[in-house]
């Protein structure tokens, strides 16, 4: 018999996701953070959030609320809603919650989080991401992870749309 957490228990609320936090940091835990919009879930979301779990003993995923997606976006994203994306990322074993945020880019999150180690894909560079600026002045870490050649939700849609 399995005894897993069901999976929307990992959708934190910001001041859930803060206890939690401090919880974890009480037994010693190194906290990962990492963001983004995983409109579609794909092999080159799970192979770098998977990677990404392994450089610290929780991950945390800060996912953009559907009205940020579509500022980012345009107007025909998301594809999925947000509680969608977000029951989606928390069912992934190596992922410890998830959390919602509103504004264009995480900084207020990051900043709330104060992670350990901060994660983007490949993509970016460090200087480039938002919040690197704050992690390391406390101390932390940020990593870039590569990404798996070919494998965007763009992409996607992309040949999808030309099926």
């Amino acid at each position: 018999m399995r005894l897993n957490q069901h999976s929307s228990a990992k959708i934190l609320s910001q001041p859930a996701l803060q206890l939690t936090l401090t919880e974890w940091r009480t037994n010693g835990q190194r906290v990962v953070f990492t963001n983004g919009c995983f409109d579609l879930l794909h092999l080159g979301h799970v192979d770098y959030l998977e990677k990404a779990s392994q450089l610290g003993d929780r991950l945390v995923i800060g996912i953009n609320s559907d009205a940020s997606v579509k500022r980012l976006k345009g107007s025909s994203r998301p594809l999925q809603t947000e509680g969608a994306r977000a029951r989606l990322l928390a069912a992934l074993s190596f992922v410890d919650a998830v959390v919602l945020f509103e504004e264009d880019t995480p900084l207020e999150l990051i900043t709330l989080v104060a992670p350990e180690v901060l994660v983007k894909g490949d993509d970016y560079s460090i200087e480039n991401i938002v919040g690197a600026d704050v992690v390391l002045e406390k101390g932390g870490v940020v990593r870039t992870i590569p990404l798996v050649a070919g494998c965007s939700t763009t992409a996607i849609v992309t040949k999808i749309k030309n099926t």
